[in-house]
């Protein structure tokens, strides 16, 4: 196969001193950048070197994007798991009010699991766009997972042992030997 410069010589688009004068001017130019301490720089090699840094920083970009709609997605499916695993049944005689940002929500439940909620046993959770009951164990697991679904989790509220305690009206006598 002939080289272009033949190709072109043959065609009559160029004529031998064209050619001749075009291998001297690379060899010129080769002299020139083996003698000098200099690189040539060749801005189209520079070019294509600064477009493939650009789409290599591009690419790690959008798998890092694409790495983190997973883990949202693969924390929104846990979440979801432990509230439809651990939800109490909704319903009841007592409205409860909360809010939710800047609204005020209402969820019906029993006269029992109000008080459960006003002492910290049971928290409300919304999961996928729904307000839920759950106790407070998997409350705690969903506030790690994504603090903003937990809406209501009163403190925990330390039981009064003096109006359980059947001993209560007993005295102990300091003098009590074992």
């Amino acid at each position: 196969m002939p080289s272009l410069q033949d190709q072109l010589l043959k065609a009559g688009l160029v004529d031998k001193k064209q050619v001749k004068q075009v291998n001297k001017e690379k060899r010129k130019q080769t002299n020139v950048a083996r003698r000098s301490a200099e690189e040539v720089v060749d801005e189209v090699k520079q070019q294509a070197e600064q477009a493939r840094l650009e789409k290599v920083q591009r690419d790690r970009e959008l798998n890092r994007q694409r790495d983190q709609e997973l883990h949202n997605k693969a924390i929104a499916a846990q979440i979801k798991q432990l509230v439809d695993n651990n939800r109490q049944p909704k319903g009841g005689d007592v409205e409860y009010n909360f809010t939710d940002g800047k609204q005020i929500k209402k969820i019906r439940m029993k006269p029992e699991m109000q008080q459960q909620l006003i002492r910290g046993q049971l928290t409300i959770v919304k999961s996928a766009g729904e307000y839920e009951l759950v106790p407070r164990i998997i409350a705690d697991k969903i506030a790690l997972r994504d603090p903003g679904c937990v809406l209501v989790a009163n403190a925990i509220a330390a039981t009064d042992t003096k109006d359980d305690d059947p001993y209560a009206d007993y005295v102990i006598p300091d003098d009590l030997m074992w």
